[in-house]
């Protein structure tokens, strides 16, 4: 039996009680029978008897009962309305936790899910495409110089050489090189005007004439590539330097 019934059935009992003692000292004041056939009896019957008092004091029972009976409804009432609250506050708090820790579990788990597409990029780029990537990049430096003797040697022979077709070409192959590295999210360094250690290396160095031009690039010897923002190698190149 829960605290609530227990304490519910407690009250009755103590309502029940309080209505039997009222009753009790109501009805000692009752007329009790006697024998009929006795004179005496019947004139102390006549004489005690009174009807008004009578209805009266049952009347006050009865007033009295349903007086009780209706303060045990209202404390029942009360008492049933503030446990179903109680009981709704437990009911929002545990609905509270729940969505709480849903919350904490979602930033788990988008976290953990990060961390595993990290680590599967990063496993993907140095355990399989790195290699190849690099194969590629070397193989660029090599059709680049070789496009860059073909172009001297048709330069000497005349445009319409057959040299000059074999760097056109070569320059085709370049290009179609070029865009498979874009297949692998592989991009050219941006040419730029100044050194950036970030994304260059320099190999020699020109005098410069005035502070001004301390840094600027002045040819690009290699070119550099990056992966997803990753430098895969510099980009070399020639600069000023002044003083």
């Amino acid at each position: 039996m829960s605290e609530q019934a227990a304490q519910e059935e407690q009250d009755f009992k103590v309502a029940m009680q309080q209505l039997s003692a009222e009753a009790e000292k109501i009805l000692p004041m009752l007329p009790v029978e006697a024998n009929s056939d006795s004179p005496e009896a019947k004139e102390e019957t006549e004489q005690t008897q009174t009807p008004d008092s009578f209805a009266e004091r049952l009347y006050g029972l009865e007033n009295s009962v349903l007086h009780r009976l209706e303060q045990m409804a209202t404390q029942m009432e009360a008492s049933r309305a503030a446990a179903f609250a109680e009981q709704f506050k437990k009911i929002d708090e545990q609905l509270t936790s729940i969505r709480s820790s849903e919350s904490v579990n979602q930033q788990l788990f988008d976290s953990l899910h990060g961390e595993l597409l990290k680590y599967r990029d990063n496993f993907l780029h140095e355990s399989l495409q790195k290699p190849f990537i690099h194969d590629l990049v070397y193989l660029y430096d090599h059709l680049n110089g070789l496009c860059e003797q073909l172009s001297t040697a048709a330069q000497e022979k005349g445009k319409r050489s057959r040299v000059s077709q074999w760097r056109d070409n070569l320059e085709n192959a370049i290009h179609s090189l070029v865009e498979i590295l874009h297949r692998f999210d592989v991009r050219e360094i941006e040419p730029r005007e100044r050194v950036d250690r970030a994304c260059h290396r320099v190999i020699s160095f020109e005098p410069a004439d005035f502070a001004e031009e301390d840094g600027t690039i002045v040819m690009r010897v290699r070119r550099g590539f990056v992966w997803r923002g990753k430098l895969i190698r510099p980009e070399e190149v020639i600069a000023k330097r002044f003083g």
